[in-house]
Parts: C-alpha cells; structure tokens; sequence
C-alpha cells in the first residue's frame, strides 16, 4: 500500500512556520508532493529524514515552484515537459517509479478578467499531451493543485463564479478532455456525489470558516490504476495554508 500526500503550501518558508513538518510527520506518506513552494534553491533547509528530496524552481523569484519528497528512490527524474515556453516556472516534477510515474503539477492560475487564460488553453493541450506520451509507457498518478473546479458540486458558489479563474467552461471542458484521455478523478472515484468538501479557500471574507471553498487539488489517475486505488481523503483539518492536503491510498 502507497500513501502519498499533494499540497499547495503557498509558500513553504511560511507554512513551516505554521506546523508543516508536524503535519506531515502525522500523515507519514510514502511520497509528498508540495506546489507553490514560491522558493529559489538554498532557501530552506529541510531536513526531511527518510525522504529523498527533489525541487524545480521558478525562473522569477518568490514564484511558482514544485518540490516532492519520496520514501522510495526513482528510477529517474524530470523537470517539466520538455517545451521550453512551459519549463521556465518550476510547474511539473515526473518521478518514474517501476510500477508508474508520478507527476505533481502547478497549473497556471488563468488570473483576473481571464487574463492568462490563452495562455492556460496552450498549456493544457501540452500537458494534457505529455500525460499521454507517459501513459503510453506505463500508467500515471497525477497529483497537484490543477486550477479549476470540475463540476458544480466542485465549489461552494457556482452560480456567482460561472466566469471566473478556475471555473470557466473553457477550463471545465479541459479537465473532461483530461479524463476522456483515459483518466480517473479518484476523490469522485469514491466519492462521485460529495458536496461541501473542498481543498482551497480564499484568506478573504472568512471563506474558511465559512466553508466557502473550491475543490482544485486532485489526484487523477490511469483508468487502470483505478482497481488499485484503496482509499482518496482531502484533510481539511490540516492548516498552515489557503489549501489543504490531499490524499491518495493505492495497492
């Protein structure tokens, strides 16, 4: 059985500040993946015990970022996906393992008045497209903050949100595209109607208290992976960030 563990940590420096290494000590993953680490190499020193450590920055400082931390060593590591238009802000790290690859992603946010969004569509294909090429080879967990509520049921306020970052039809349409590829959703693999549990809340207007959320970290899998998967949670007990932990258990 593999636990693993994906985090957008907005910031590690300041989520170590807040009980990052406590929590993830209680949840003692196999394999942790963290996005928006928002870090240059040198920056932190964790240390980690048990875990080989491995981090792609951003280009800009304070930007981006991903880092993953896994008990079993990887036959091989990569940084991006290969296209240099999309490798300059530490996004994706693809750890091949013997079984599959793990990949964590920080997808780019599509940002105020839909300002990025050309930009998301251009990345989505590619991705989408790499995800594939690793498929062809052996099956894929995906894990990381993807950017977008799939469904309704994905978000608190879908009505209010309907053309807003991280909910437009654009963005929606390309995460079904995703799992039309021959991918699984797992938190709706075992949970297909759940409302009102999410992974992200805005600091503003007491979101989180209020339980005013979106559902955007994901761990999507091969369709056949999917018999193996044993267990999906999102910890939304976990703070020391505007998301919380989500989980994936696999045989």
């Amino acid at each position: 059985m593999k636990k693993m563990i994906s985090w957008n940590v907005n910031g590690l420096r300041a989520c170590v500040g807040k009980g990052f290494e406590e929590s993830m000590a209680s949840l003692d993953a196999d394999i942790i993946c963290l996005q928006e680490t928002k870090l240059q190499a040198g920056q932190i020193d964790l240390a980690m015990p048990g875990y080989h450590q491995y981090w792609n920055y951003a280009q800009k400082k304070g930007y981006s970022g991903t880092a993953v931390f896994t008990k079993e060593e990887p036959i091989s590591v990569s940084m991006g996906i290969g296209i240099p238009e999309h490798d300059t802000e530490g996004r994706v790290i693809t750890l091949e393992f013997p079984e599959w690859y793990v990949v964590t992603c920080y997808t780019p946010n599509s940002q105020n008045e839909l300002a990025r969004l050309p930009y998301r569509m251009t990345w989505e294909d590619a991705f989408r497209a790499y995800l594939q090429e690793l498929d062809a080879k052996k099956p894929v967990i995906l894990c990381g903050d993807l950017n977008v509520a799939h469904q309704e049921i994905d978000l608190k306020n879908p009505k209010t949100n309907r053309r807003n970052a991280g909910f437009t039809d654009e963005e929606r349409e390309k995460f079904t595209e995703l799992l039309s590829a021959g991918f699984v959703d797992s938190f709706r693999y075992f949970y297909p109607d759940a409302e009102g549990i999410y992974s992200w809340w805005s600091y503003r207007f007491r979101a989180r208290e209020k339980n005013a959320g979106w559902r955007i970290d994901y761990f999507v899998v091969s369709e056949r992976l999917s018999g193996r998967l044993s267990g999906a949670a999102i910890h939304t007990e976990i703070f020391g960030s505007d998301h919380c932990p989500v989980e994936l258990t696999i045989e």
